[in-house]
């Protein structure tokens, strides 16, 4: 049956008196009526509806592209904070080559301190060719792109509102922070709680402590390539103070 233009409005709106969908109600439609344009017409109809719209699925996320793997140790590096947890922030570093990871205890997360634990990370391990972190205030301060300009440090940042772009450390974080749990829970039940206690074996500022090492890693960075030589920065005095 072709419906004339004054009462397609009508038939619209019984074909979408149940919120069937833009596929059942144009199956629904072939069966019954036509009319010039009627897919079209049915598309914008649920497109319009506010019911549809708030019940809708999330488009499918679009495919992440993936890191390069590097050729040899401590040669990207991924970062993050985690926290505020149990009254503290963590610092922590992974390297993509070897999966070992570093945490750091921080009673302050500004750039100058930040910078600060990576120089003697730096300086331990070599400078690495790449740096990711999210886009947190100490990754994209003035201070910060100077640090890694003056070393010849590459500094990527994940997406806006994807972090699954910095996974590396954002997965860590969450084991880490499952450790942390577990660990403060078997606190609880071994050893009555004081407030000179410490729930978890972490380090201080300037001191790096390797924690939950993954299946793959092997060693630390440093050892895992002997012949490897740590870089050097070009302006040494740039890098650590001494």
């Amino acid at each position: 049956m072709i419906i004339p233009p004054r009462l397609r409005t009508r038939v619209l709106e019984e074909l979408h008196s149940g919120h069937i969908g833009v596929v059942k109600m144009k199956a629904l439609a072939r069966s019954y009526v036509w009319w010039p344009g009627i897919d079209k017409d049915i598309e914008t109809m649920t497109k319009s509806c506010n019911g549809c719209q708030n019940v809708k699925h999330a488009p499918p996320a679009a495919q992440i592209h993936q890191w390069e793997w590097p050729y040899r140790p401590w040669s990207r590096l991924h970062i993050d904070f985690a926290g505020p947890f149990l009254g503290s922030m963590f610092f922590v570093v992974v390297d993509t080559n070897s999966k070992w990871p570093e945490v750091v205890q921080m009673n302050t997360t500004t750039s100058e301190k930040t910078i600060e634990v990576l120089r003697t990370k730096i300086a331990r391990n070599g400078i690495p060719r790449q740096i990711v972190s999210d886009n947190g205030p100490q990754f994209v301060s003035e201070e910060f792109r100077n640090f890694v300009k003056s070393n010849g440090i590459r500094h990527s940042t994940s997406a806006p509102y994807h972090p699954s772009t910095n996974g590396l450390a954002e997965r860590f974080v969450q084991s880490f922070k499952m450790a942390m749990r577990s660990s403060a829970k078997d606190h609880e039940a071994t050893t009555p709680p004081t407030s000179s206690d410490s729930m978890v074996q972490t380090t201080s500022d300037s001191n790096a402590c390797p924690s939950l090492p993954e299946k793959s890693t092997v060693d630390t960075p440093i050892r895992r390539n002997p012949k490897r030589h740590a870089e050097t920065p070009k302006l040494f005095d740039n890098f650590v103070k001494f």
